[in-house]
């Protein structure tokens, strides 16, 4: 079995757990969002309910996926280099994109994690409308990462 292979097989694996987790998150949002114009105890008892389900979503699936995902994208990089002897394909602009991809997916799952703890606590400002509307930045990211990723290009 060729260890690559095997590796990517993981990272893609990863991504796909922790891309469901991103896409899902920013929905029991929205829905956690549009109970406040509900009347009690419907209202506490569904988001009590919602809080719960974000809490274990990004705990037990989103976290772990990330660092999986990382782990395993950083031993593809390591072993795509010839196990650190070639690093030229990390100036190509495929990769740089790749990069910038993974970085802005790192900080939305931040962003995601730190309104986690501002819904919680009942201080979160976006509405269902902005959490919407959001939903789909990591799938658009992902789009350019793997169109990337799989096609190689470059400038020249």
């Amino acid at each position: 079995m060729n260890t690559y292979d095997l590796v990517r097989g993981l990272h893609i694996l990863a991504v796909v757990a922790w891309m469901a987790g991103l896409l899902f998150l920013p929905r029991l949002y929205a829905y956690d969002a549009e109970q406040n114009g509900k009347p009690e105890p419907l209202k506490s008892e569904m988001q009590a309910l919602l809080r719960t389900w974000q809490t274990r979503l990004l705990r037990i699936i989103v976290n772990p996926a990330m660092i999986l995902a990382f782990i395993f994208g950083a031993w593809l990089f390591w072993l795509r280099s010839g196990q650190g002897a070639d690093w030229s394909f990390a100036h190509e602009p495929w990769m740089i994109t790749k990069l910038v991809g993974v970085f802005l997916l790192f900080g939305w799952h931040g962003f995601l994690a730190a309104q986690r703890k501002k819904i919680a606590a009942g201080t979160s400002k976006y509405s269902g409308k902005f959490w919407r509307m959001t939903n789909e930045i990591p799938f658009v990211l992902a789009i350019i990462m793997v169109l990337s990723v799989t096609t190689e290009w470059t400038l020249r």
